[in-house]
């Protein structure tokens, strides 16, 4: 189990107002490293392994270019990858195992955290569906089904995009859906294999170059139906996932963030004292950790916060100044923080220290500090 406060990989900063200890991984093996996008968990399930985003401005961006290094706790060490350059945020990490898979075209790839062994590729679309065209995206996140067969894919070929599933086995992709703009950030069900939760993304016609805007952001699909949007009337919000029970699925909307019944559509709000922009829920559904900004650019200043709902209370768990130039708006290095390891961990990025950081909060400290 990593221990951040004991490793010489980690430099413990403590907030001078709150006395929280926050836990940067100072050792570097890239200018720029990252927390992992919100969605999915960075860490296997017991806690050796941390696997993280590396930047090496200027080259690549948060669409495709980034690679990826794992802390290894056994011996308290950081690891780098270049044979891992992934697309937007498809990284994934097998809690049982810790391999990673990550896409890159129009193929899903894994290698282990073992850097003797070589990565592999674990499936790719059929060339009568790519057709030719660029896959600029095969997957925002990769999500594995619950019987754990297959990774969802929301491919972007050309103008066009393409719903369905590719088996870790190496079987036959099974298509689910087609559409003429752009939908993405779909993730399966926790609970249910046949079901996926998928957002409609603002859309440029690469012809044209005419933008058309998110108006009915949430939707799910079932294998074999069509999809149906979560909201009875077109609702604007952002940044979705699913609730730990697979019956509600959370999303941000300005000062607030929704729960919402999938089935019934009913909606709990949680209100916050700041702009949400990103945020995650504890197993237990008690606490919530948020990032937050009061004007987004690529860049920008933010700042993470936590909220226990049982109390009432919130908590700053820290300021980020913004970063300036090809490292601050070419990156994605908004916080995005995440309970990681069964909730033992609060992972997201940090500028603190006037760089692009991981860093690591102990959900024990965090609680602590906030009572």
């Amino acid at each position: 189990m990593i221990d951040p406060a004991a490793s010489r990989l980690f430099t413990t900063w403590t907030h001078p107002e709150t006395g929280l200890d926050i836990h940067i991984l100072t050792a570097k093996v890239a200018p720029s490293q990252q927390g992992f996008y919100f969605v999915n968990d960075s860490m296997s399930a017991d806690g050796r392994y941390l696997w993280l985003y590396c930047c090496f401005p200027p080259s690549g961006s948060g669409s495709y270019g980034r690679t990826l290094a794992v802390v290894d706790a056994a011996d308290d060490t950081i690891r780098h990858f270049p044979d891992t350059q992934f697309q937007h945020a498809s990284p994934f990490v097998d809690p049982a195992t810790a391999e990673i898979y990550w896409t890159t075209g129009a193929s899903i790839w894994k290698r282990s955290p073992d850097p003797a062994s070589p990565a592999t590729c674990v499936n790719s679309l059929p060339e009568d569906v790519v057709k030719g065209r660029s896959c600029h995206r095969l997957a925002t996140h990769l999500t594995r089904s619950l019987d754990g067969k297959s990774f969802f894919i929301d491919a972007g070929l050309g103008p066009h995009h393409v719903f369905g599933t590719l088996p870790v086995d190496g079987g036959d992709f099974v298509f689910w859906h087609h559409f003429d703009r752009n939908y993405n950030h779909a993730q399966f069900c926790p609970i249910d294999p046949d079901l996926v939760l998928f957002a409609q993304e603002n859309h440029t016609d690469p012809a044209t170059g005419l933008v058309f805007r998110i108006t009915d952001r949430m939707w799910t699909i079932r294998r074999g139906e069509r999809p149906r949007p979560l909201f009875a009337t077109p609702t604007v919000c952002t940044h979705e996932w699913w609730d730990r029970d697979g019956k509600h699925a959370w999303c941000v909307r300005g000062k607030e963030t929704w729960r919402t019944d999938i089935a019934t559509g009913e909606v709990e709000k949680i209100e916050w004292p700041v702009n949400c922009w990103h945020a995650h829920d504890s197993q237990d559904g008690r606490y919530l950790v948020c990032d937050s900004t009061e004007k987004f650019f690529r860049g920008c200043p933010s700042s993470v916060h936590c909220h226990d709902r049982q109390a009432g209370t919130f908590l700053k768990v820290i300021d980020n100044p913004g970063v300036e130039g090809i490292a601050g708006s070419n990156y994605h290095i908004d916080p995005h923080p995440r309970f990681c390891c069964g909730d033992r961990f609060v992972v997201f990025t940090t500028t603190v220290r006037g760089q692009i950081d991981l860093a690591m909060v102990k959900t024990a400290d965090l609680i602590e500090t906030m009572r």
